[in-house]
């Protein structure tokens, strides 16, 4: 299958080296460019990409609010937000995250790192891997301690077995589907099984929002350097 990318960047010139990269790859291929946040939310209805490469910082609708758009339309589930940034601990990209975004990747990446988070995030993974993800969030809900908390988040977790909350606590701690599958001696398949459910009933897009539940909902506390 040909993964559909939709490139949303202010910056002409960053769009067309993007282009050029992706539609490089066999499997790849670009569908529509946009210059700003709400192009990019009418492009992602109107060619329905498996994949958005979306800069933070774009004039009018920024990225934030696109990603917002996208994420809240049902017609658009299958559709997994990329985060371009300059700084890759950003507030805006915590944000971001839990606007539905599926994770964050920094502007300075290597041409391989881009393609590669690019087949993760069509996969339905988290960029571009837990731990990294777990670790930018990490640090900024430990700020303020219980202000980040979310109460009826808190109150969703009862819907969860107790193998599902043991399971999304691995999650959030940055481990992989064969780490925690390891970790708890069950198959790789039964832990994928643990995490799609969870993902349905806390109603998470993706593995990168399972993790901000975690920390949102207390399940699990940031480490305090």
């Amino acid at each position: 299958m040909t993964i559909r990318v939709l490139l949303a960047d202010d910056q002409a010139l960053l769009r067309s080296a993007f282009r050029v990269l992706v539609d490089s790859e066999p499997d790849m291929e670009v569908v529509g460019e946009a210059s700003d946040g709400a192009e990019a939310a009418r492009l992602a209805r109107e060619y329905g990409p498996d994949v958005v490469l979306m800069d933070i910082r774009m004039p009018g609708t920024d990225g934030l609010a696109a990603t917002r758009l996208i994420s809240a339309d049902p017609s658009l589930a299958q559709v997994r937000v990329v985060i371009l940034t300059t700084f890759e601990v950003d507030d805006y990209v915590v944000q971001a995250l839990r606007a539905g975004a599926s994770g964050f990747l920094g502007k300075g990446s290597e041409p391989e790192e881009l393609l590669t988070a690019i087949r993760v995030a069509a996969g339905g993974e988290a960029l571009l891997s837990p731990a990294a993800t777990k670790g930018l969030i990490a640090r900024f809900l430990a700020r303020g301690d219980d202000d980040g908390l979310d109460p009826a988040r808190s109150e969703r977790l009862g819907a969860l077995t107790g193998r599902e909350r043991e399971v999304l606590v691995q999650v959030a701690g940055g481990h992989s589907n064969d780490e925690i599958a390891e970790r708890l001696s069950v198959s790789p398949l039964t832990v994928k099984t643990h995490v799609n459910r969870a993902m349905a009933k806390l109603g998470a897009r993706d593995r990168a929002q399972l993790v901000v539940i975690a920390y949102e909902s207390g399940l699990v506390r940031p480490r305090k350097e």
